[in-house]
């Protein structure tokens, strides 16, 4: 006789119900919102939501509820054209104490979600939004690492009184001219026993002792890994900034980065800050020489000439007192005394104590602030279209040291609030290690997006429907307990992606097709054996029994091995790969558990307690 433990038919139908109860989200679909969550100062709070209905009411935009959803107010709208015009009007009822952004929020009831009931996140393709594909310059992270180099050389030798007459960085080398062999030869001797990350080579030039510096080839790739790790943290920051939901930033290849932001409809905002190379360096004004002899060329060997935005030009010194990536906050404020907008700076402890030190030496001394932006050019050189990369620093204040500065302290001399709010969020989300190009961009509209889904929803229910029929027909009874199997299958793996909150993909939907013909591999390999058991003469219930228990090792062996594949692809793909992947494992995994499990509890139920039935094979 054929049955299972009563333990495991309520495993079972555990695993069934909880698996319908978190597919059931899905079925609720979404609508369009203005997302609004935490800026500089502001807070997310029942005073937050009577300012903007406020808002709303007085501007007569009709919204269908505003609610506090996870530290943030989501407010809901009944179509894209208000949901438009609301976030203008919420944006200049907040200022820059929030950040405000457009977004799609399920309808899923209160009391799915009050225990984790979501429904599973779209894809791009699926949902519309944007993609970037961005473009790391490697050059540009080896010259940043030199120039560090640079600095830390400078002061080495200050320490170990050895003379020298120039450092610079000249391309992926670093250069550094001495008065004499004698203290080259010092000089290469200690830089030699402290950085082993230098290849270094004595040379004259122009009958100047000099040292000529390379990175090896270990610290080149370690530099350049750590430059796109980097990169992709700091878009990390930028995009939570930004307020998108469900975006994707990964790496592709070794130094290229994917983003996607579905449901983004403002891409000229978001292209604007992801691709901001802004950062900010803080330098001493060097007051001990002429100006003017340097704008004519006599730039002093320690000292580089900057520009103010105003077109003043200043000398300031080459030793940088602090940079940008020592800032952990930034915010954009309204000075008390003058009205001006400003952005009130956080330091980290290793740069509060740098800058503290700093400020203390020189005090009474002008400091200046210098805003460095990165941007990219295509130009015509000898007849070849050739993309240049430039910096455009800018001195954006200039202020004397009248205190030790620490933690905290402010920048003024911008020129509006919007761009001190730029500021902010850039400074905030860090600074990139290497400059960045946007080498390609798409948008899927919404509704591609929709026909994506249609069509996709399309070839998952055709392709069922001729499983269910060719099962139905070939199998009989037995081929309609595969079809109901089949059915919970692909409820489970909607359950999955939901209760794993995984992002759904057109190719992921591939992979859900596919899992519908393999889903039912199992109970062909399981049924064929049975016919054989009873050809061969044996009792209907032995012939089940043998049937399960001689088809497990080959479905088994079978879908190990995809599930092998499945993984690899996961792990090494990338973007469509992806998503392909992990509908394919969800699949795997609940096609094992409803297809030998589930269809064999069926069958129990209906043969399992007759001594010799009639099996409708």
């Amino acid at each position: 006789m054929n049955h299972y433990p009563l333990w495991k038919n309520l495993l079972i139908v555990a695993i069934l119900m909880i698996g319908a109860l978190y597919a059931l989200p899905n079925l609720f679909g979404d609508e369009p919102a203005v997302q609004v969550s935490a800026g500089r100062s502001g807070k997310v709070d029942l005073a937050l939501v009577e300012k903007v209905e406020t808002a709303l009411k007085s501007a007569t935009i009709d919204y269908r509820r505003a609610e506090l959803e996870n530290g943030r107010l989501m407010v809901r709208f009944a179509d894209g054209d208000t949901q438009l015009k609301a976030k203008d009007v919420i944006s200049k009822a907040l200022v820059d104490d929030y950040i405000v952004a457009l977004n799609l929020a399920p309808t899923t009831p209160a009391w799915l979600a009050a225990i984790g009931g979501e429904p599973m996140n779209l894809g791009l393709d699926l949902r519309g939004g944007v993609h970037f594909l961005m473009e790391v310059d490697m050059d540009a992270a080896v010259q940043q690492s030199l120039n560090s180099y640079s600095s830390e050389l400078r002061a080495l030798l200050r320490d170990e009184k050895i003379r020298y007459k120039k450092i610079q960085v000249n391309g992926q080398q670093l250069t550094m001219g001495f008065r004499d062999t004698e203290h080259r030869d010092m000089a290469e001797s200690k830089i030699s026993s402290e950085y082993n990350q230098l290849i270094i080579e004595s040379i004259e030039a122009g009958a100047i002792p000099t040292l000529v510096m390379t990175l090896t080839e270990v610290a080149l790739r370690e530099t350049r890994s750590l430059a796109l790790q980097q990169n992709i943290t700091t878009l990390r920051n930028r995009i939570n900034e930004l307020g998108v939901a469900e975006p994707t930033v990964q790496q592709q290849g070794d130094h290229r980065i994917v983003v996607q932001l579905p449901g983004v409809q403002d891409t000229a905002q978001a292209k604007k800050i992801l691709g901001a190379t802004a950062t900010l360096e803080f330098r001493l004004v060097d007051n001990e020489h002429d100006v003017q002899d340097a704008v004519n060329g006599r730039v002093p060997a320690n000292s580089k000439l900057y520009y103010h935005r105003d077109g003043r030009p200043f000398l300031l010194s080459k030793r940088v007192m602090l940079t940008g990536e020592h800032i952990i906050n930034a915010a954009s404020t309204i000075d008390s005394q003058s009205g001006s907008p400003t952005v009130s700076i956080t330091l980290d402890g290793k740069g509060a104590r740098a800058f503290s030190n700093a400020t203390r030496d020189n005090i009474g001394n002008p400091m200046a602030v210098v805003f460095i932006e990165s941007k990219s050019e295509t130009r015509k050189i000898d007849g070849k279209m050739v993309k240049v990369r430039r910096q455009l620093p800018e001195i954006i204040n200039v202020a004397t040291i009248r205190d030790q500065l620490s933690k905290k302290f402010q920048i003024t001399g911008l020129d509006s609030t919007t761009e001190a709010r730029d500021l902010a969020l850039l400074l905030r989300a860090g600074a990139l290690a290497a400059p960045i190009e946007i080498v390609e961009e798409r948008t899927v509209g919404p509704s591609l997006g929709q026909d994506n889904i249609d069509q996709g929803f399309q070839s998952v229910m055709i392709g069922f429907i001729f499983v269910l029929i060719f099962m139905a027909l070939w199998y009989r009874v037995f081929g309609l307990i595969a079809n109901l199997a089949l059915a919970i299958n692909l409820v489970l793996i909607v359950a999955l992606l939901s209760l794993l909150q995984a992002t759904l993909t057109l190719p992921g939907i591939a992979g859900i097709v596919l899992t519908v013909g393999m889903a039912v591999d199992a109970n062909v390999l399981i049924f064929e054996r049975i016919r054989e058991e009873l050809r061969i003469g044996n009792s209907p219930q032995a012939s089940i029994t043998a049937g399960y228990s001689k088809a497990f090792s080959t479905i088994a062996d079978a879908n190990i091995t995809t599930l092998i594949a499945a993984i690899v692809l996961f792990g090494f793909g990338t973007g469509a790969i992806k998503g392909f992947a992990v509908t394919l494992i969800f699949g795997i995994a609940t096609s094992m558990f409803t297809a030998i499990m589930g269809t064999r509890a069926v069958v129990n139920l209906i043969y399992g307690r007759k001594h010799r039935p009639t099996l409708s094979i």
